[in-house]
C-alpha cells in the first residue's frame, strides 16, 4: 500500500467528497494540518491533506503522534503470548507480573478496560510531563489504584495498559518498543512507526479556543506509561494497520485472533450506548455502520483509525492540534463516504465443492418448540442457524472431529450443537446448548423437554 491501487480507484465524484470532509474538517477544526487515507479491498485508494502553511502540505508518510491507538499495538504484543501459550487471557496479572498493587485483576480485564483501575496515574498530568517522574509501576498506581471492582464495568484505563507493556517485557525480557518492533511493525512493513518522531514528522500544537493564535506543546518520552500512548506514525502505516485488523496476518497474529480482539468484550460506559470494546480495540456505530478501531490524543495531536467489516474500508485521519478537530468523527465520515458512493461488491456465488452428506443431512427447517429456524450449509464448510422471517437468534458454527459443531457467533458462540440419532443412524434431533430442535414443532418422536401431550394438536371446542 506504499502507492495508490490503480485497480480500485475511486470515482472522481468520491475523491471530491473525500477532499472536502478533509477540508472543512481542518477549516472548522482549526488545526494546523490534517492528513487522511483510506484503504479498501486492502489496498491504499486514496490520500489528502489540508495545511494552513502554504505550499507543501503533509503527505502520508509524514509522521504524527498517535496516542492511545499505541494501545491496540500492546494488545496485539499481549494475543501473541496468548496464542503462543504463554499466558491465558483469565490470569491474573499476578501470575506473570508479581508484585503490583493489581496483581488480581486479569489480562483479559486489562485488555477491554474492565479492571475496575483508575483512568489516569496519581500525579501531575502524565502526558505533558517526562515518564521519569513515574519510574516504577507503583508511581504509576498510586496508592489506591481502583475505582471499581474488578469486571464490574468498563472503566477506560491508561495505567492498565501501562500494566500490560510491563507484562509484555517480563514474558519477552525485553524492552516493549523493541518487542514491538521486531513482533509486528517489521513484519507487517510499518517502517514509519516508531516510538521517538522520526523526519519527516509533524510538530504538536495548540490552538487558543477563543483566537485564532497557538503555540508548541511539549513532546514528552512517556516512560512506563508508553504502551498507552506513545507512538509516532503515519496515515499510510496506520492504513496498513487498519487491513491488519480486519484480516490478520500470520505472521503477527491469525485471522481468527483479531476476530477476537474486534469482538465485544465489555459493554459500553454509562451515558455512550453507541461505543463499546473489544480486546484492545474499541467499537462504534456510525449511523447503521458499525465500526472498529481506535481514537488516540495526546497534547499536539489527535487521531483517529476507524474500518468497516462489512464495507471492506477502513479510514485514517491524523492532525496535529490538542484539540478542535473531531478525528474519529472525520474517519467515520470517509469510511462512510467511500462505502455509500461506491458500495462493495459482493463475492461471487460459488458452491461448496464437496458438500458433507452428514451435514446436509442437518440443512433445512427445524423447530425449537413453536419457533421456526432454518440450518444451511456455506461454502466455508460452516452451519448457519437462523430464524425463518427474522425476529430471533443467529449464528454460526465450525465442525469438530468429534461430529459436534462450535458457535461462532451470537448467543450460541462456544456453544455446542449436536446431532442426536436413532438406533437406526436417522437424526431425531439436534441439541444445542440443551434446547431440543426437531424437525416438526413439539415433534413427540422426540425427548421434548416437558413431554408433549398425548392428545397432540387441535382447535378449540
Amino acid at each position: 500500500m506504499d502507492a495508490l491501487s490503480e485497480d480500485l480507484e475511486l470515482l472522481p465524484a468520491t475523491r471530491r467528497a473525500l477532499r472536502h470532509r478533509i477540508a472543512v474538517a481542518q477549516s472548522e477544526g482549526r488545526a494546523p494540518s490534517v492528513v487522511a487515507v483510506v484503504v479498501r479491498g486492502g489496498e491504499l485508494v486514496w490520500e489528502g491533506s489540508q495545511t494552513s502553511v502554504a505550499g507543501h502540505g503533509p503527505d502520508g508518510d509524514v509522521q504524527y503522534r498517535i496516542g492511545s491507538i499505541s494501545k491496540t499495538f500492546t494488545a496485539v504484543l499481549v494475543m501473541r503470548l496468548r496464542d503462543e501459550g504463554l499466558l491465558e487471557l483469565a490470569d491474573p496479572l499476578e501470575k506473570h507480573l508479581p508484585g503490583t498493587s493489581a496483581g488480581q485483576v486479569t489480562i483479559a480485564q486489562l485488555l477491554s478496560h474492565t479492571g475496575g483501575l483508575a483512568a489516569e496515574t496519581p500525579g501531575v498530568w502524565w502526558e505533558r510531563t517526562p515518564g521519569d517522574l513515574r519510574p516504577e509501576l507503583a508511581d504509576v498506581l498510586g496508592e489506591q489504584p481502583f475505582r471499581y471492582v474488578p469486571g464490574s464495568r468498563h472503566h477506560y484505563s491508561n495505567p492498565g495498559y501501562t500494566l500490560l507493556g510491563s507484562l509484555v517485557e517480563q514474558l519477552r525480557g525485553k524492552p516493549w518498543e523493541e518487542v514491538l518492533r521486531t513482533e509486528v511493525l517489521e513484519p507487517l512493513g510499518l517502517d514509519r512507526t516508531s516510538g521517538l518522531p522520526q523526519a519527516p514528522h509533524a510538530g504538536g500544537w495548540a490552538v487558543h479556543p477563543w483566537a485564532d493564535v497557538m503555540m508548541p506543546e511539549p513532546l514528552e518520552d512517556l516512560g512506563l506509561m508508553a504502551p498507552a500512548g506513545q507512538l509516532w506514525s503515519t496515515a499510510r502505516d496506520l492504513g496498513r494497520f487498519a487491513d491488519f485488523l480486519l484480516r490478520g496476518d500470520e505472521r503477527v497474529l491469525s485471522a481468527q485472533s483479531v476476530l477476537e480482539m474486534r469482538t465485544p468484550s465489555s459493554p459500553p460506559e454509562p451515558g455512550l450506548a453507541e461505543q463499546g470494546y473489544g480486546l484492545g480495540v474499541q467499537l462504534m456505530a456510525h449511523g447503521d455502520r458499525r465500526l472498529l478501531g481506535h481514537g488516540g490524543s495526546l497534547p499536539g495531536f489527535v487521531a483517529g483509525l476507524w474500518a468497516s467489516e462489512s464495507d471492506d474500508v477502513a479510514a485514517v485521519v491524523l492532525a496535529n492540534c490538542t484539540s478542535g478537530l473531531p478525528p474519529t468523527a472525520v474517519a467515520a465520515d470517509l469510511v462512510a463516504i467511500v462505502a455509500d458512493a461506491e458500495p462493495r461488491f459482493p463475492e461471487p456465488w460459488r458452491p461448496f465443492r464437496e458438500a458433507d452428506p452428514v451435514a446436509l443431512e442437518l440443512c433445512g427447517p427445524w423447530y425449537w418448540g413453536t419457533s421456526a429456524s432454518v440450518v444451511r450449509l456455506t461454502a466455508e464448510g460452516t452451519l448457519e442457524l437462523g430464524p425463518v422471517g427474522g425476529g430471533g437468534r443467529s449464528a454460526r458454527f465450525r465442525a469438530e472431529a468429534d461430529g459436534s459443531w462450535t458457535g461462532l457467533s451470537g448467543y450460541y458462540a462456544g456453544e455446542t450443537l449436536r446431532a442426536v440419532r436413532r438406533a437406526d443412524g436417522t437424526v431425531s434431533h439436534l441439541d444445542l446448548a440443551s434446547f431440543v430442535f426437531t424437525r416438526e414443532p413439539y415433534d413427540p418422536q422426540a425427548p421434548v423437554p416437558g413431554g408433549v401431550d398425548p392428545q397432540g394438536w387441535r382447535g378449540i371446542g
